[in-house]
């Protein structure tokens, strides 16, 4: 009997050592994957910030108008990534807040300052000498990254520190990680910029979502149809959806061909609004234009029809795709889909309608007041003309939109995408058009 005991006793131990051991190297691997997240958005951080500190110090000493919005444009786009990055950070502190804050005023400004040096309009002091604070404050931060960064690479700080204590004193003063940043920004706050693009504006009334009101049953048999030919196994209800910019169901799948699917279904007209796909995409096979194909049959399927691609980025052999409505061939630019393809197969991976459903609508009266001739003589005379067409662009800051002509064109190996008013001729916007590895964009 007592043999007996001592052997169950023994299994019994084995066991809970066992269960204890994987729940540990559970907990450890998971701890791994978190702090390699951390470490890799840390050092893009402070990567971007290092970058856009130079780039402001060139802006500082350039006369030349070309050359100026060359770097205004770098810093518009690496302050972008700098934020992007700073928010996958697990800091809680009022000094984050104000860099990303400062960062964003940093991207407005240069955007604003490049779309000034476009035209070849020169800088003015007042100009300089903002770009000169921005540049003080930039060295402030980049300082203080710099210096996190050491103590994070020789151990004195962890990321279990920051996540977990927020009142952690950075090195041996008295102050919290980002104390010197909230001090410095003190005086910066408003200082400079609070202009373009800074607020996002939707509209108040969703002019795209039309149709009847539809309950959960109908949202889940629309889905279901939707996406027979991915072989589902489950679908569950996660709800209603409320408090967001469109009240809508909400839905997950299991299926034979996908992991995850979550979908989120309009209530008002049953309209997708927002897929997300999850699964793990290999090597790529496809072209991008097939990709912007696959993407098109897809709206077309939803019922979001005359769509026409506009710019694309790739990531981790993902194609992001704009997709902007078309009417008499005229582009909608307000009315915009983006849709994820994967490379390897094709699959879409997920798409967002947010801007289609607030802005669609057939617009009435797009009959130009003036030729396109007309239009053309104020175009920058430097402006190699590749296409010209019309469009309908959104209006910056307001929920209105204007008709233009839209002119793509060259100057100096850089391209441009240039409006001018179809009814007065003024010159409404002008976007850079940027090819990189990833993709092509505008700003």
């Amino acid at each position: 009997m007592k043999k007996s005991y001592y052997i169950i006793l023994t299994i019994l131990l084995l066991l809970c050592f066992g269960f204890g051991f994987w729940g540990y190297s559970v907990n450890a691997e998971n701890s791994t994957v978190e702090e390699n997240k951390y470490n890799y958005s840390f050092s893009e951080v402070v990567n971007y910030v290092n970058n856009i500190e130079n780039y402001l110090a060139k802006a500082m000493i350039s006369k030349s108008s070309t050359h100026s919005s060359e770097t205004l444009s770098k810093i518009w786009a690496d302050s972008n990534l700098a934020i992007v990055y700073f928010e996958n950070i697990p800091f809680v502190d009022e000094g984050t807040n104000k860099s990303i804050k400062f960062l964003n005023q940093v991207s407005d400004y240069a955007y604003t300052l490049s779309k000034k040096t476009i035209n070849g309009e020169e800088l003015s002091e007042e100009d300089f000498e903002n770009l000169k604070t921005l540049y003080n404050y930039c060295t402030s931060l980049k300082d203080v990254l710099n210096e996190l960064s050491t103590e994070l690479n020789n151990g004195t700080i962890s990321w279990e520190d920051l996540n977990e204590q927020t009142d952690w004193v950075f090195v041996e003063e008295d102050v919290t990680v980002f104390s010197s940043i909230e001090s410095n920004f003190d005086d910066y706050e408003g200082l400079i910029y609070d202009g373009a693009y800074s607020d996002f504006v939707t509209k108040s009334e969703k002019l795209g979502l039309t149709g009847n009101e539809i309950d959960e049953e109908t949202a889940k048999s629309k889905v279901e149809e939707f996406f027979a030919d991915k072989e589902i196994q489950e679908i569950t209800s996660n709800g209603e959806v409320k408090g967001n910019e469109i009240d809508a169901y909400s839905f997950s799948l299991k299926t034979n061909k996908i992991d995850e699917i979550y979908v989120d279904i309009s209530k008002k007209g049953g309209w997708f609004i927002n897929v997300i796909c999850d699964k793990k995409v290999g090597s790529s096979s496809l072209s991008e234009e097939e990709a912007v194909q696959r993407g098109k049959e897809y709206l077309d399927k939803m019922g979001y029809l005359n769509m026409k691609e506009t710019y694309y980025t790739i990531t981790e052999n993902i194609v992001t795709i704009n997709y902007a409505y078309t009417q008499n061939d005229i582009i909608m630019y307000p009315d915009l889909v983006k849709v994820k393809v994967a490379l390897d197969d094709g699959e879409v991976l997920g798409m967002e309608a947010t801007g289609y459903l607030n802005n669609h609508v057939d617009r009435a009266n797009l009959t130009p007041g003036i030729s396109i001739d007309e239009a053309r003589e104020n175009l920058n005379k430097n402006l190699e003309i590749i296409s010209e067409g019309l469009a309908v662009i959104p209006k910056e800051n307001t929920e209105e939109e204007v008709f233009c002509y839209e002119f793509k064109g060259r100057v100096e190996g850089k391209e441009f995408l240039v409006y001018i008013n179809a009814d007065t001729g003024e010159e409404e916007e002008i976007l850079v058009i940027l090819e990189t590895a990833e993709g092509v964009l505008t700003i």
